[in-house]
């Protein structure tokens, strides 16, 4: 790891543990103890987006997204996932996916792990995740690292092969405006 990933590591770690509804978020996925269970995409991304552009308070999301990987749990366990996250935050829309389901999905091959998984996401800065481990530190998972998401940049990731669908997700995202200083790279 490069001294830059670790100093981008530990202010992912700070970023997290400042923010009571992220942590929150992150200790009730931990209690579901999932395997490779993280939330990944705007739960971090756009945490470090906020900071980087001294927001004085976080982006609202969407969603969480919620992902874990096992070969033997049935697709349908993610509602009931969901719905368990639902009761523990309510006020929080939970999306829960089993990546080894999500190759079909995608007409991929079958991948092998979150990671494998994220790093077909659309744009590489989205493909990032966090877990609280049982130390309570923050576990990342980059498979691109996360020099892009403190560069201001949007890229496309470079398993995923559609431009135009980033340009379309930027757009009706909004991302531009709400973070001005983020740079489309094409």
């Amino acid at each position: 790891m490069t001294k830059n990933e670790e100093s981008y590591k530990t202010c992912v770690s700070r970023l997290m543990q400042a923010d009571s509804l992220r942590m929150g978020c992150l200790e009730a996925v931990r209690a579901l103890e999932l395997p490779e269970g993280y939330i990944g995409a705007g739960f971090l991304r756009n945490a470090i987006w906020d900071y980087l552009h001294n927001k004085p308070s976080p982006t609202p999301l969407n969603d969480i997204d919620v992902i874990y990987f096992s070969k033997t749990t049935p697709k349908q366990e993610d509602k009931a996932l969901q719905a368990r996250l639902s009761n523990a935050m309510p006020n929080v829309n939970w999306q829960v996916k089993n990546q080894a389901h999500m190759h079909t999905k995608h007409n991929h091959e079958p991948y092998s792990s979150c990671e494998h998984a994220i790093s077909y996401w659309v744009e590489r800065e989205t493909c990032v995740a966090v877990r609280l481990i049982d130390n309570d530190q923050i576990d990342v998972l980059a498979p691109f690292g996360l020099n892009a998401n403190f560069a201001e940049t949007i890229s496309l990731s470079p398993l995923f092969k559609r431009s135009e669908v980033m340009h379309k997700r930027v757009e009706e995202k909004g991302w531009l405006a709400l973070w001005p200083k983020l740079q489309l790279v094409t």
